[in-house]
């Protein structure tokens, strides 16, 4: 009975593994991509800025997560990542029963991204990322602080953090 067991136990280690992996350890993207372009994203709205902290916010963290060489120009590089910020809105959530003003505010981004190759194949593509994000606002004028700038900061981190995840185990 011992024999058995002992042979069991050293057939399952030579056996092939299911194939599963812990979530944020794959990399399906060709293994000869190198570079990676990350031009300015497309701001199709009236936001300010919001392309450049989305933009930003996907460069760090491609840079923070995978050994891919990052730039801006697309003539140089194994692939490149396209995107653009389709829509962008505020609304009140909840609001100050004594003034009458909005307490917090809901921020959405719709954005639509593209991953394709120097040969112009979809490695990846999302045509609807919408983001959401909420901030308060303070009721006090002596200590009021616009708060949106953050907030879009908070979820261009967000959509980032998001956006790497689904490339790189292509969801």
């Amino acid at each position: 009975m011992k024999r058995r067991a002992l042979f069991l136990l050293a057939l399952s280690s030579f056996t092939p593994g299911c194939g599963y992996h812990p979530a944020g350890k794959a990399n399906l993207l060709p293994a000869d991509l190198r570079t990676l372009a990350i031009p300015a994203f497309v701001n199709q709205t009236q936001t300010y800025r919001i392309e450049q902290m989305l933009t930003t916010g996907v460069a760090e963290e491609f840079a923070r997560r995978t050994p891919y060489r990052i730039t801006s120009d697309a003539a140089s590089a194994d692939a490149v990542l396209h995107g653009a910020v389709l829509s962008s809105y505020t609304s009140p959530l909840t609001y100050d029963s004594k003034t009458g003003r909005a307490a917090t505010v809901l921020v959405v981004v719709s954005m639509r991204v593209s991953l394709n190759d120097r040969l112009g194949h979809v490695l990846y593509q999302n045509p609807l990322y919408t983001f959401r994000e909420q901030y308060q606002i303070s009721q006090e004028l002596s200590s009021f602080f616009e708060e949106d700038s953050p907030a879009f900061e908070r979820l261009s981190r967000q959509f980032a953090r998001s956006l790497v995840s689904n490339i790189l185990e292509v969801f």
